[in-house]
């Protein structure tokens, strides 16, 4: 449950049992796999973590390969345990090399864990700054591109559909994704993502103006969440943005269809504190 020092610094504690979440020492390599399945983030072993060290120059941190892949492996398994506080301050620390961990922590707690809507603002605001960062600092680092368009995305879900056009994010997180897709073809998150744009500009603008002004489809949404359905058919998330691309194509036809696409992510066996949350959404749901 949340403790009193994290809802004090305003980051409310992971909610639920985090025992089995807990990836020590061994652990963390062996369920990486699983883990990351959904966002092809590479395992940070100090062979990957030398990699960034010598593609960050300048912004990388002052340590050697050794330091940097164990910083980043406390993080990610803070990610995974639910302290996401732990893991942004961590990822925060290490400058772009650590925007991954960070930018998805934040997200995350972001979006289940915030309830205030302009504060929520405020923090997909900062993860996409993070993310524009590492996509200067490290532009093959497929993340790089992903967590700047989900960040990006996040922020426009929380304005109006005028001012998120104005100020070109749809074509931002378009470009993000479509270089998280060149980078990773089986990024199956990055294929989700593209599947809501096009869902989510049809829903607001109309098919027609969506089509010409966006390049948006609805059969180019159903390709890809069925897409990262494939790819990761095990996923709360995916399962939960199928029920959302129901919804925002076709909320009156796809009532039936979008529930039982919550039901799957409800039923899904949690891997992590992330997993956790994304089941415990779709339940609400269905209530």
């Amino acid at each position: 449950m949340a403790s009193k020092k994290n809802s004090a610094s305003g980051w409310a504690g992971f909610p639920h049992d985090a025992k089995a979440f807990a990836y020590a020492s061994e652990a963390l390599k062996k369920a990486w796999p699983k883990l990351h399945a959904g966002d092809c983030e590479p395992y940070p072993d100090s062979k990957h973590a030398a990699t960034l060290l010598k593609s960050a120059g300048k912004a990388a941190p002052k340590l050697d390969a050794d330091a940097l892949a164990e910083a980043l492996q406390e993080a990610w398994r803070a990610f995974h345990h639910g302290d996401f506080k732990t893991a942004f301050d961590t990822g925060v620390a290490l400058g772009p090399v650590g925007a991954s961990v960070a930018v998805k922590a934040l997200g995350i707690h972001a979006t289940y864990l915030v309830d205030d809507e302009d504060e929520k603002l405020k923090r997909y605001e900062h993860a996409a700054s993070l993310a524009e960062a590492a996509i200067k600092a490290l532009p093959n680092e497929v993340n790089s591109h992903y967590r700047y368009a989900f960040a990006l995305g996040r922020y426009s879900q929380g304005l109006s559909i005028t001012k998120a056009l104005k100020m070109g994010i749809a074509s931002k997180v378009r470009t993000a994704l479509d270089t998280t897709l060149e980078l990773a073809p089986k990024h199956a998150e990055a294929h989700t993502a593209l599947a809501v744009y096009h869902a989510e500009i049809i829903n607001k603008i109309g098919a027609m103006i969506g089509g010409l002004t966006y390049g948006a489809k609805a059969g180019a949404a159903d390709k890809h969440i069925k897409e990262a359905l494939k790819l990761t058919p095990a996923s709360p998330i995916a399962h939960i943005e199928h029920g959302n691309v129901l919804l925002l194509l076709d909320e009156t036809r796809n009532e039936d269809a979008a529930a039982n696409a919550y039901e799957k992510a409800s039923k899904c066996k949690p891997l992590d504190a992330m997993e956790a949350l994304d089941a415990a959404w779709a339940a609400s749901q269905l209530e």
